[in-house]
């Protein structure tokens, strides 16, 4: 088997989506997908990236996946050319599972559990969806219809209400971050007490109306300092949350490492870490208690599942990231249910209702706060055709 083309495509409306389908010369075709920045992504995987591969085996993988990350601007980074090598990566994994007629998560030694808990990133619908990734605080609010779960929206106005909404569902922890527009507004130098209490509010609405029923999840963005990070996380310790994730900008493990040491919270490292090395570096330092990873991003499932395994030779768990595009979503499952280790699964119900049922045409069953394996070879899902039909739709192709 060889590859004979390299296809990626993306639109004006998800503009930040690129989806990459690797062809072969015995009419499989494998489909990936990386997130942010598609034109320069798109630009490497056929400028470099595909004198590399077309003509190669694409069951080859790991010597496929060393092939794309040996160049000397990919090395443990999450830029350009990681993502375009994660969505490759990604593509290949689902080309494997076709040629052999399983799912991915088989092929990669199987399933370790029946269902996968998820928690619920509180975004809304436009929330990373078009051109403009806005700042962290408002995130497009009210930029595409509304629909039933505006949860960005919920949780800066009324986050204990958005709590019951998720019980009611079944979904029992919520990721959110009500520190940005403070860290923003004085570019996280300090935060003063008003901008303290405001941001501790949803913390407050969310255990009076439901108590201890919600697990809480804090993203901070990398926006903080170390010294006023400390600060706000002292604050937050008697809301019980389950972690703080990326409170200080993630390149220096001796500066998380303090911060770990000043909280009894858990530290969460999360999709800003590229390959497994900066993992490894913050593990060693006991800088990161939780391996949060995006595999569209760190190099694809085939670095993903080496992550998992070096967290859970810490004994640390793993929690893949999801708040990107569909296919990464899938892939992230895939990966999680293979992964003994696996904590819980990022998710995001305005995403998974709603934008990526406009994309593909299978999306994993969510049921009573849980997430139950896809169905069917490689990734189990496909192109919807009327994206091929789209207006809006760039198609690049590389041809051996």
């Amino acid at each position: 088997m060889k590859i004979t083309a390299l296809e990626t495509l993306r639109t004006e409306e998800f503009a930040n989506v690129l989806w990459v389908r690797v062809h072969t010369d015995q009419g499989t075709i494998g489909l990936g997908e990386t997130f942010y920045g598609a034109a320069a992504v798109e630009a490497h995987i056929h400028d470099t990236l595909a004198g590399r591969l077309l003509g190669r085996n694409p069951l080859q993988i790991e010597a496929l996946n060393r092939v794309m990350t040996d160049l000397p601007l990919a090395q443990a980074s999450t830029g350009v050319e990681y993502r375009a090598a994660s969505a490759i990566d990604i593509a290949l994994w689902d080309l494997f599972g076709k040629v052999c007629g399983q799912p991915v998560h088989q092929m990669l030694g199987g399933i370790t559990t029946d269902k996968l808990r998820i928690y619920n990133t509180c975004a809304g619908y436009g929330y990373v969806r078009t051109h403009n990734i806005r700042p962290v605080d408002t995130w497009n609010i009210g930029s595409t219809s509304e629909g039933p779960y505006e949860d960005l929206n919920a949780f800066m106005t009324d986050a204990g209400a958005l709590a019951e909404s998720l019980l009611e569902s079944g979904i029992s922890a919520m990721k959110i971050w009500p520190f940005d527009p403070p860290a923003q507004e004085n570019r996280g130098l300090y935060i003063n007490a008003e901008q303290m209490r405001k941001a501790i509010e949803p913390f407050e609405k969310i255990r009076k109306a439901v108590g201890d029923r919600m697990e809480i999840m804090v993203e901070f963005h990398s926006l903080w300092n170390v010294p006023t990070a400390m600060k706000i996380a002292r604050a937050l310790e008697p809301y019980a949350p389950t972690w703080y994730e990326d409170p200080i900008r993630m390149n220096s493990p001796q500066a998380l490492a303090e911060y770990a040491a000043s909280t009894t919270v858990p530290v969460c490292a999360s999709e800003t870490l590229g390959s497994r090395f900066p993992y490894k570096d913050m593990l060693e330092r006991n800088a990161s208690h939780i391996a949060m990873v995006d595999l569209c991003w760190t190099g694809g499932i085939t670095e993903g599942r080496k992550i998992a395994a070096l967290a859970d030779t810490y004994h640390r768990p793993f929690a893949p990231h999801d708040c990107t595009g569909p296919v990464a979503y899938i892939a992230a499952i895939h990966t999680s249910f293979s992964q003994p280790n696996t904590l819980i699964q990022e998710s995001v119900r305005a995403f998974y209702t709603g934008w990526y049922k406009e994309l593909v045409t299978e999306m994993p069953v969510v049921r009573d706060g849980y997430v139950l394996p896809m169905e069917g070879p490689g990734l189990g899902t496909e192109l919807l055709p009327a994206v091929f039909e789209r207006s809006d739709l760039t198609v690049r192709r590389s041809v051996l």
